[in-house]
């Protein structure tokens, strides 16, 4: 079986000379939830936006779905990004729009340039964009405005969003460090069960380690940019939480909300 995403040897330096990524390699099977974790500066946001190249990489090789990432542009990078769908901490809605129109945003990628800007979805697209939206418990908002909604229904319409547009691979930035305890409950079960339900991999940021440590079928950790932990829930030893966070589990199981400044800098 074929890894959906590979990293080989993937360094990420920055201007500024912080470096981000040091030499990361890694395979992520179809089917994983994977958690990333470690403390604010640690590589978590950069290796999320390397995967589909929203920011370039300084040194070694990403691989998506057998054809490599870092050296692509134009059409072939389009499509490549048609495989992966993007989940933020800030939601990136468009508040002036309908809930129904930014999920519908999902199929823009497979849209020509002028269907896109006109917005002539097709009637197979509103259907599921419909359905995705009562999947998600937001049907009686499906014609309000995004910027009527809660942060947690907010989020609804970012994984909605993502899931229209028949991702491979969902990769979410911090998606629940806006959110109230009961909000981020809800968004990391949706997360889960709607990827399982359609075997779609699905890598998550996270600052909750008992978010993690719940949901995750895997978990990563990055400390100064370099991967110290990879392995399921289970074998998360207290002693390696306090190697990748420099403090005690104690002191991080209170779903801290604290963001990822320095990678949160460098890829705004």
């Amino acid at each position: 079986m074929k890894p959906i995403l590979k990293f080989d040897q993937v360094s990420k330096h920055y201007p500024n000379g912080v470096h981000a990524l040091k030499n990361v390699s890694l395979e992520v099977m179809e089917g994983e939830f994977i958690s990333v974790i470690g403390p604010s500066g640690s590589g978590k946001s950069t290796l999320l936006r390397a995967i589909n190249r929203l920011i370039p990489i300084s040194g070694g090789t990403v691989w998506l779905d057998g054809q490599t990432v870092s050296n692509q542009h134009g059409k072939k990078l389009r499509e490549q990004r048609r495989k992966v769908g993007m989940i933020f901490q800030n939601y990136n809605l468009v508040y002036s729009l309908s809930v129904l129109q930014n999920v519908l945003h999902g199929r823009l990628g497979y849209m020509n340039g002028w269907k896109g800007v006109f917005g002539l979805y097709s009637e197979k697209d509103k259907q599921e964009a419909l359905e995705l939206v009562k999947e998600l418990g937001l049907e009686p908002f499906a014609y309000n405005r995004a910027s009527e909604l809660s942060g947690g229904q907010k989020q609804r319409v970012g994984i909605a969003r993502a899931i229209m547009q028949n991702p491979k691979l969902l990769l979410c930035d911090e998606p629940i460090a806006s959110l109230d305890p009961s909000s981020a409950k809800t968004i990391m079960e949706l997360l889960r069960d709607m990827t399982q339900k359609r075997n779609i991999t699905c890598i998550v940021n996270l600052h909750q380690l008992d978010a993690a440590l719940q949901y995750s079928t895997r978990i990563i950790g990055l400390s100064k940019g370099k991967i110290v932990f990879d392995g399921p829930p289970a074998q998360l030893t207290d002693e390696m939480i306090e190697r990748i966070y420099g403090t005690s589990r104690e002191n991080l199981m209170m779903g801290g909300k604290d963001v990822d400044q320095a990678d949160a800098a460098h890829c705004a």
